[in-house]
């Protein structure tokens, strides 16, 4: 893991950074996931916020056209959303597992966007395993920064290329 300091001062920069910057108009690639273990319901809370062009180029992939999200129905966003969040990003209990993801939606927030879902261990844990290549494949640059709250704790963790998973304790 990369140091605290380092990981705060990275947050803050990338926090500003994705509330300044207008769409089409950003050279840095990132993305924010914020993930709340919350022991009475024994599942992980996500929420993910990604600048709405990167997003649109990742659901293009495969599609026949290049996908705009203003003009797709939610069904269809959330259905295109679920699918690559499932490739992309895999929580699990031991190396190599992937638990299901819940999408509980996908909302619009100036020039990016926030999928939210959740993911529910078999059992209470006390930590979990992360892979995190959201958009990795598109762009070299790519950080994907994780703040985690659980067990009282608050952390930070970093996926970039060469460094797409990690185990997350608490």
């Amino acid at each position: 893991m990369t140091s605290p300091l380092f990981l705060r001062r990275l947050v803050l920069s990338v926090l500003l950074l994705l509330t300044g910057l207008r769409a089409g108009a950003h050279t840095y690639h990132a993305s924010i996931m914020d993930v709340r273990y919350n022991a009475g319901k024994q599942q992980l809370e996500v929420a993910l916020k990604v600048f709405t062009d990167d997003l649109e180029k990742a659901l293009s992939t495969g599609q026949p056209a290049p996908v705009t999200i203003e003009q797709l129905s939610r069904d269809r966003l959330n259905a295109l959303a679920e699918g690559y969040l499932r490739r992309t990003v895999r929580f699990g209990t031991k190396p190599g597992e992937t638990l299901p993801l819940q999408l509980l939606g996908v909302q619009k927030e100036s020039d990016a966007h926030w999928v939210y879902f959740t993911v529910k261990p078999p059992k209470p844990v006390k930590g979990i395993y992360l892979q995190h290549r959201l958009l990795l494949d598109s762009f070299e640059d790519q950080m994907n920064i994780v703040n985690l709250e659980a067990g009282g704790k608050k952390q930070s963790a970093l996926f970039r290329a060469g460094e797409e998973s990690q185990k997350l304790m608490w």
